[in-house]
């Protein structure tokens, strides 16, 4: 039986910081009241319970571009952060501190380019919206390229993480101590969705590898994996070394009980050795098996 994971309230104030990242953007939809109107009471329905939203744009590749991009720029920092808070704090290891920061800068670069194309580019868009919407163009929903530069923004901040007994404010003994105590199981509590969400992660990589080679494993025929089966593994043994912000004997076990068992492994010997897809996968099992229990 897998043991229990265990919360922690062991300070990490000095092996972690928080991160915050916010991005702004323009959406380019707006919701027209006179054509939502129109189609109410062309379909004989109750006012308000239909609404046309029209995307000002239509389909313009430069705003679409930044929709997706910034969509997989939040899925990058959530993939190298931990969960803290639901402000939009994320736990970042200061092991994973120049990495992090080496790669949002990169992405906040991008982030900027992208939307000079698409500022450069605006007023001509309008124009093509106006043939395209036809009679549901109205200038009056489009800023000024001015206006609408101030729509986007990308901020990184880092706040320090504070520490276990670090509440100081004057309100007497009694209530000071209440609120420490209060902090304590607060700061106890997010420790341990931090440190399961590595768990998680690692559970479902697992998982994953193990469900592939399963597919007939003793078969003699060439298998066909994607690329990233091995890779996104090794991405997560990373995450268990920068992460592990508590020092977790099992997670530095564990990780370098995988790191031994995927030496040498890759997706093209995967596909050719039926004898290295049994070994890999009777690894992977074994280390599912060592994981602590989170009732998945």
């Amino acid at each position: 039986m897998n043991k229990p994971f265990n919360p922690t309230v062991t300070s990490i104030a000095s092996s972690a910081m928080l991160s915050e990242l916010s991005i702004s953007q323009w959406t380019g939809v707006k919701r027209d009241k006179r054509a939502s109107e129109e189609v109410t009471s062309d379909k004989g329905a109750k006012k308000g319970v239909a609404r046309v939203n029209k995307s000002l744009l239509a389909d313009n590749q430069h705003l679409t571009a930044i929709h997706k991009f910034v969509g997989n720029a939040r899925n990058m920092h959530y993939a190298m952060t931990m969960p803290w808070s639901d402000t939009g704090l994320r736990l970042l290891p200061t092991a994973q501190y120049f990495k992090y920061h080496n790669e949002m800068t990169g992405i906040e670069n991008e982030f900027n380019r992208l939307v000079s194309v698409f500022l450069d580019e605006y007023e001509y868009a309008v124009i093509d919206a106006k043939l395209e919407l036809g009679a549901l163009f109205n200038p009056d929903d489009y800023p000024t390229t001015d206006s609408l530069r101030s729509k986007f923004a990308f901020r990184l901040s880092y706040v320090p993480l504070p520490d276990v007994g670090d509440f100081r404010i004057d309100i007497g003994n009694e209530a000071t101590a209440q609120l420490r105590a209060d902090y304590e199981s607060y700061y106890s509590t997010q420790i341990n969705n931090a440190m399961r969400d590595i768990w998680e992660r690692l559970h479902k990589a697992l998982t994953h590898m193990s469900d592939k080679l399963t597919e007939d494993a003793d078969s003699t025929k060439k298998k066909r994996f994607h690329g990233s089966l091995v890779t996104n593994l090794l991405e997560i043994l990373d995450l268990l070394d920068t992460c592990n912000v508590t020092g977790d004997s099992q997670m530095s076990a564990l990780r370098d009980q995988l790191d031994t068992a995927l030496r040498g492994v890759t997706v093209d010997a995967l596909k050719e050795d039926s004898f290295l897809r049994a070994t890999t996968k009777t690894n992977i099992d074994a280390a599912l098996k060592a994981l602590p229990s989170l009732d998945f």
